[in-house]
């Protein structure tokens, strides 16, 4: 949440010269210096910031020019155009980006447990008691490894939606991890497969990164992994 206070913030200055603009002309003109300099400083910061009003919480996105209207009645004093008190605006902020999460999040719950439910009734794979579920592509014939053990791995993790977060075949070259660092799918899982297997594992977010995400992985998300174990490195 502070971060995102932060982010309000910075992107509020950035666009000020833009909006107190947008409140005589939208297309200014640039006789003097100073003129120049502040469309530039404008238009610099509003393409930086472009990307992060469009990664605001929420199905809907930022309403610009209400944005920019709130910056310049803020900037101009202009009591009167208010529609909130001041002292009120951070805080509705932040109840607002609260709610969407919640909201986010428990959806992004409810499709993973429909996704789980429907999945573990299709051929081949199974589901562990845990709540993990796993397909064998290829099962190799070496030694399982223990949370003790180094491996290397070829990996690609998606989302249900398809979106890869996380790939070594993309970046070609395997990745070594000791097992015991690594989240609880994937303790458990590596456990099951013998060296030289190629499994794919749906992992529920509970064996996963939670309700808390992670990096670009959304809040409860259910987790696929194609996983391949190269090696137990010793």
């Amino acid at each position: 949440m502070k971060k995102l206070s932060v982010l309000l913030v910075t992107v509020l200055v950035a666009v000020s010269v833009v909006g107190s603009s947008c409140d005589s002309k939208r297309n200014p003109s640039l006789t003097k210096g100073i003129d120049s300099v502040s469309y530039a400083i404008g238009l610099a910061n509003g393409d930086m910031f472009r990307s992060s009003l469009t990664n605001f919480p929420g199905d809907e996105p930022i309403n610009v020019d209400a944005l920019i209207a709130g910056f310049a009645q803020g900037l101009h004093n202009d009591t009167a155009s208010y529609k909130m008190k001041v002292t009120d605006a951070q805080q509705f902020i932040n109840t607002y980006v609260q709610e969407v999460q919640e909201r986010m999040m428990n959806k992004a719950k409810e499709e993973g447990e429909a996704f789980l439910d429907e999945n573990k009734t299709k051929p081949g794979v199974i589901t562990t008691e845990s709540g993990l579920q796993y397909q064998v592509i290829t099962e190799g014939d070496g030694p399982r490894p223990t949370p003790d053990n180094r491996v290397k791995v070829h990996y690609t993790g998606t989302l249900l939606d398809g979106t890869v977060f996380d790939s070594s075949v993309d970046r070609g070259e395997p990745a070594t991890f000791m097992a015991s660092n690594l989240i609880e799918g994937w303790k458990e899982g590596l456990q099951i497969m013998p060296v030289g297997s190629k499994y794919i594992f749906w992992i529920p977010a509970n064996l996963a990164y939670g309700p808390r995400g992670q990096g670009n992985i959304p809040p409860n998300s259910v987790l696929k992994f194609e996983l391949e174990l190269l090696e137990i490195v010793e």
